[in-house]
């Protein structure tokens, strides 16, 4: 189990919530097991849904021009 504080990155509670799709897509957990791990992913998700949002909001704060306007460009991700 993974405490989310503020310690916790984005990357680790993604990593998280990947192994327990794994645990509950393999079916070899108790009802009880599944509920727990299933919660544990549901508040990963509502952690990495608000780490997104405040990225977001950082990159439109970046990107308000001199006026105060906002001028939202798309980002571009180059390898």
């Amino acid at each position: 189990m993974m405490d989310k504080d503020e310690d916790t990155t984005f990357e680790a509670a993604m990593k998280r919530l990947e192994e327990i799709v794994e645990q509950l897509s393999a079916g070899n957990l108790s009802l009880e097991e599944s509920l727990k791990i299933f919660e544990e992913g549901i508040g990963l998700c509502r952690f990495c849904n608000k780490k997104l949002d405040e990225a977001e909001y950082k990159v439109e704060k970046l990107i308000e021009t001199e006026d105060g306007k906002l001028n939202i460009e798309e980002f571009e991700v180059k390898e």
